[in-house]
């Protein structure tokens, strides 16, 4: 290699006239910028919504994974397979079993449970018309007083029964919403009778809405003794328990023993789980389709940006041939294209960061959700931002660096 004569003075440009001069390129065409913008913006404001969203729609069902799920424990009989390889039960729900748990920790509300297996005719009134078209009467449940509480009801008109209607044998009921408007009652207020098995039972509540359960708004509800003396019911199905968050595995553990200390093996529980696993599928679900949506868009805008880069050398190789002529490097040229595709790639990002975080927030302020997002989302966004113009310039930024000087002085002429 030629070594350069005394005297001769290293004209390459210093990183700071680099990066004023990659402005001065990026900011010359203020419409060709725009366009260039466009492909990084959407796949950074995918990304961030993808991050946001995901993060935000996991968290609420967490919180109603919690509030419903993860605060109920279910005590069943347990089944074994007997002779002739049909399966009995082990165990019997006792009648007070609401009694017996309610005294452990974390344990709130308890009630026994019971769907009547033959179910029995259900009338608003007692003469049946035979000209009437006839369907299948609503289902009767059996359930203690504190049952509202267990599944979360709300009673729209009138009460629910209690612990003394219970140990009473009242025949009271209360009737779900759905099974009210199948029967023609809509109101208590002049306390309406229905007929269970022909016997006159005395409306008392109507119950519109429940947390868990969600037949009970089809059905008959009749305290559980009652269902006892007058429907021929022999044991309740199951006990439900409503429990603080977390005490789940507590009740599940202590209940079996409460209900029968000698055989506390004969039931079975169904406890809640953590909600980490359904929060970690949906939040996973969600992220897949958002990266596909963020990631064709990138590739779209790192395209777009190699484009335009490469039309900017060719436009510019007078420029490029002049300035190599006046003594600046091959690396000198190579690192003002890269550094002007690496800046329209950072702004890309920073403007789709705000977008994406502007969009989350309207998503949730429409859904009346908290939104929730990492911390790092932004940075990130920033930098995919910068390694996609960084990735796209490198190909444009090697081709300006191989200009000859005579060649491109020539073909500017």
């Amino acid at each position: 290699m030629a070594r350069r004569p005394a005297g001769w003075a290293h004209t390459g440009l210093h990183w700071r006239d680099l990066a004023h001069e990659s402005l001065e390129g990026i900011g010359s065409r203020p419409s060709r910028l725009a366009i260039t913008l466009i492909g990084t913006v959407l796949g950074i404001a995918s990304l961030i919504v993808t991050i946001g969203l995901s993060q935000t729609a996991a968290g609420q069902i967490s919180q109603q994974f919690d509030s419903v799920a993860a605060t109920r424990v279910t005590v069943e009989p347990g089944t074994a397979k007997a002779a002739g390889g049909k399966e009995r039960a082990q165990s019997r729900i006792p009648w007070d079993a609401a009694d017996r748990v309610s005294g452990l920790a974390g344990v709130e509300a308890a009630s026994v449970y019971a769907k009547l297996p033959n179910t029995p005719t259900v009338e608003a009134v007692e003469v049946h018309d035979p000209a009437e078209a006839s369907q299948a009467p609503p289902p009767v449940i059996a359930a203690s007083g504190d049952y509202i509480d267990v599944v979360q009801g709300h009673i729209r008109t009138g009460r629910f029964f209690d612990s003394g209607h219970d140990e009473r044998g009242d025949r009271v009921a209360v009737l779900g919403s759905k099974a009210a408007k199948q029967l023609g009652v809509n109101r208590v207020s002049g306390q309406p009778a229905i007929f269970i098995d022909g016997r006159a039972y005395t409306v008392i509540g109507i119950m519109d809405r429940v947390g868990a359960r969600e037949a009970t708004l089809d059905s008959v509800i009749v305290p559980a003794r009652t269902a006892r003396a007058a429907l021929g019911l022999t044991a309740p199905e199951s006990l439900d328990i409503r429990i603080a968050v977390g005490a789940g595995p507590v009740v599940a553990r202590q209940a079996p023993i409460a209900l029968d200390p000698n055989a506390p093996k004969t039931f079975k529980v169904a406890a809640p789980q953590s909600g980490s696993d359904l929060q970690g599928s949906v939040e996973s679900d969600i992220n897949v389709i958002f990266v596909i949506i963020g990631g064709v868009a990138l590739l779209g805008g790192g395209v777009g940006i190699a484009n335009v880069t490469l039309l900017s050398v060719s436009e510019r190789r007078g420029e490029i041939g002049l300035r190599r002529a006046l003594g600046a490097r091959t690396r000198d040229i190579a690192r003002q294209f890269i550094l002007e595709s690496l800046t329209t790639g950072v702004l890309g990002g920073l403007i789709g960061v705000a977008i994406g975080l502007f969009a989350m927030l309207g998503v949730c302020l429409v859904q009346e959700w908290t939104p929730t997002i990492a911390p790092w989302a932004a940075p990130v966004g920033v930098l995919l931002g910068a390694l996609v113009g960084l990735a796209a310039g490198a190909y444009p930024a090697l081709k300006a660096a191989r200009i000859e000087p005579v060649d491109a002085l020539r073909d500017a002429r």
